[in-house]
């Protein structure tokens, strides 16, 4: 019988061991699994949340592929790239690397060791919203300089720019890529396609 991700835990911590982003990566649904301060976090997304991020990551590749701009990835894709928390482990709901930043253009086996250009979140019902901000904050620190967060519910985007500036877009304003992919736009209304 597998041990849980959560059972592992708990063992490793009555040996003393701390966890980590690279032991995460071997156990079995590690992947659903944020590391906070050292302690395991479920980043579980609804169906609703999950449409809307895979929407939005849908318009990102469909405009960066062609084009050659990098690589979008979905919510399964982990960084450990924050150099004010090390231990650091967060998935976003979908992201973006401009072409150039990853060593060799190639994508490591395991977590991303840089941050992403752009980083989104769709919310979901059970979020809380100190987590999406410590999420959107951690991103940000670590070089993030666009960040979107999705409300399903309200059909609206909260826009964050590395400079400092916000944004709040409803459904009939445009989402641009800003500074970050500069060509991208999209109504937002078509992030909440099928919701």
């Amino acid at each position: 019988m597998s041990t849980s991700v959560l059972e592992s835990h708990a063992i490793a911590e009555e040996n003393g061991e701390e966890l980590t982003p690279e032991r995460l990566l071997e156990m079995p649904n590690g992947m659903r699994y944020e590391l906070v301060d050292g302690k395991l976090k479920e980043h579980a997304m609804g169906a609703e949340s999950s449409l809307v991020a895979t929407n939005a990551v849908c318009l990102l590749r469909n405009h960066v592929h062609g084009r050659k701009l990098g690589r979008c990835f979905g919510s399964d894709c982990g960084y450990q790239a924050f150099p004010h928390k090390p231990g650091l482990l967060r998935y976003p709901d979908g992201s973006f690397i401009a072409r150039g930043r990853l060593p060799d253009e190639k994508v490591p086996k395991g977590h991303i060791q840089i941050a992403p250009d752009l980083g989104l979140e769709a919310v979901s019902p059970h979020d809380a919203g100190e987590e999406i901000e410590a999420r959107r904050i951690d991103f940000m620190k670590a070089g993030t300089r666009l960040f979107w967060v999705l409300y399903p519910e309200s059909r609206t985007v909260h826009v964050f720019r590395h400079d400092g500036t916000t944004a709040a877009l409803t459904e009939n304003d445009e989402l641009r890529g800003d500074h970050v992919l500069p060509e991208f736009v999209c109504r937002v209304s078509e992030l909440f396609e099928g919701v």
